[in-house]
């Protein structure tokens, strides 16, 4: 009669309790995990300057910290609480002035619908559009306020990672169960992700930004800034991108009259703007992590669904995350590796 050892039993009966707990734990954690992933995120891109400040000029570990946030907030994040600033201010303008521009809107829509006898705008159409701007503009305003809170305990995080980095990475490089060049691989690979998105992303959306605003300035674009923001915003969007911004700008200039300028902006944004982002998207994603277009493209749509705004950055992490430990564990665990470390006598 055959027994199963004590070990076996005690190991299984360990692994049943570690991920029942830490089922629990994520379940009930799972709100801050774009906190999360954002603070690893903002790790990896100062790691490196910690370091110097701590062992090159030998800085005390919570003012170099404190002094590597305050900066990354002023370089990269002011922007954003910029931007959250400005889009509530149209929010709260449109929620306050809703009759007037549904107003602006009809009128404009019925003397199309005059020229060209179509009908653009029914009584229905009204109707649902009301009620989708009515239940829409709160949430927006609710995800800017969890947007907020998600970069305070960002924030937090952050600053125990950076006191505590060399430690959290040499218990992970002990902690994980792979052989130490795959650790190096995963940890490697990662960064690299990591920089490619974090970095990669934001630039492409700048540069289209920039794009729009030289020609919202020539065309005399009223408040060019904020269409820069939208078109800086919009880029990050996958398949429709920049176009949700300069194609609305052209409908308003036709609404006002001013065709040829119309015109020149659907050419400028479909030859200019979309063609060099896409050139310049492949590029760059390649270059920098040698990220496929394809995952960056379903990444963002993923990263939306899950993770809100933040989402733009690490579904692509994830999708190529997910091929990476699949090339890992065939490395781990392929037969030829198994017949190679057992060899049959």
């Amino acid at each position: 009669m055959s027994y199963i050892p004590n070990n076996a039993i005690r190991q299984v009966l360990l692994l049943a309790v570690i991920i029942m707990l830490g089922s629990v734990l994520f379940w009930q954690l799972q709100s801050f995990l774009p906190a999360l992933l954002g603070s690893y995120t903002m790790y990896v891109l100062l790691k490196k300057y910690m370091y110097i400040l701590t062992g090159r000029y030998k800085w005390k570990k919570s003012w170099a910290a404190a002094l590597l946030m305050f900066i990354s907030f002023l370089v990269i994040l002011l922007p954003i609480v910029l931007l959250i600033n400005m889009m509530s201010s149209k929010i709260n303008f449109a929620l306050q002035h809703s009759s007037e521009v549904l107003n602006a809107i009809e009128k404009y829509a019925h003397q199309y619908e005059g020229k060209y006898g179509i009908e653009i705008l029914s009584s229905k159409n009204i109707e649902q559009l009301t009620s989708w701007g009515t239940e829409t503009l709160p949430k927006i305003l609710g995800a800017t306020f969890n947007s907020l809170t998600t970069i305070a305990i960002m924030y937090f995080i952050l600053y125990f990672m950076l006191i505590e980095g060399r430690k959290m990475e040499a218990n992970l490089h002990e902690w994980i169960p792979l052989k130490d060049e795959n650790t190096l691989l995963l940890r490697r690979e990662t960064n690299s992700l990591v920089y490619s998105n974090a970095i990669g992303i934001p630039l492409i959306a700048l540069l289209q930004g920039l794009l729009g605003l030289i020609i919202y300035i020539i065309l005399g674009v009223n408040e060019p800034m904020f269409w820069f923001i939208v078109t800086c915003l919009a880029s990050m969007i996958p398949v429709v991108g920049a176009a949700l911004a300069y194609v609305p700008v052209a409908i308003l200039l036709f609404a006002n009259g001013m065709n040829v300028k119309g015109i020149v902006m659907l050419a400028y944004g479909f030859g200019v703007i979309s063609t060099l982002d896409s050139l310049f998207r492949f590029w760059l994603q390649k270059k920098i992590g040698d990220i496929h277009p394809l995952i960056t493209a379903f990444g963002v749509i993923i990263g939306l669904s899950l993770f809100g705004f933040i989402g733009l950055i690490f579904g692509p992490i994830l999708i190529s995350l997910f091929i990476l430990l699949i090339r890992i564990y065939a490395n781990e665990f392929s037969v030829n590796n198994n017949r190679i470390n057992n060899p049959t006598p």
